[in-house]
């Protein structure tokens, strides 16, 4: 039994910190800020299914998809960072990153698959089947995206107390912060490549 916990915590931890929902929950908030409480709860139910297929897929076929298309881990990383740099920078020239009656497509892209789901998760994902049972990590990544989900839901608290005025201003910086974590994700898959290397610290 001791082992069994062992193990869950070893791929649960992991992803937890990837998939970092409560860092991840300002950008969903921003996405959301013009949609009523009805449009928000379906965006972050799309998101999650987005997610947890994205996840799935490259859970059990992500090796094989990669190898397949001669696509390195590092340049699926290097992909994702551009999406959504351009996304960030969409939000900050225009105040948005896709027009609001695509609430589909903010569900999917880009928060169901890079902010949920992205290089990194899958990244975790394929190392972690590798290292621990699989029935074990579909587990863990289960209840991630359950977890998940708990925190964006909870998103109207943060409304109701920061009001529509607030939002907008905290979410033009964290969309500052998005274009970041976007060039953090490009320089990441460069480094996974070989192209630069990063100074030891």
């Amino acid at each position: 039994m001791t082992d069994y916990w062992q193990i869950f915590l070893l791929s649960f931890v992991p992803l937890f910190v990837v998939i970092d929902a409560i860092g991840n929950l300002p950008f969903v908030i921003a996405l959301t800020q013009d949609s009523d409480p009805v449009e928000r709860r379906r965006i972050v139910k799309v998101s999650m299914f987005t997610a947890v297929m994205v996840g799935l897929i490259f859970l059990f076929l992500g090796r094989f998809i990669l190898e397949a298309m001669d696509i390195s881990v590092g340049a699926f990383a290097i992909a994702g960072g551009i999406v959504l740099l351009v996304l960030a920078i969409r939000f900050m020239t225009l105040g948005h990153m896709v027009e609001v009656i695509k609430e589909e497509m903010i569900a999917v892209v880009p928060i169901g698959t890079p902010l949920v789901v992205g290089p990194a998760t899958i990244t975790t994902l394929l190392l972690l089947s590798i290292q621990f049972p699989l029935y074990m990590v579909l587990i863990s990544f289960l209840l991630n995206i359950a977890l998940t989900w708990a925190i964006f839901l909870s998103s109207h608290w943060f409304i109701r107390y920061m009001g529509r005025g607030g939002l907008r201003a905290v979410s033009r910086v964290f969309s500052l912060l998005l274009a970041a974590i976007a060039v953090n994700m490009m320089i990441r898959g460069l480094e996974i490549i070989g192209v630069i290397s990063t100074p030891p610290a």
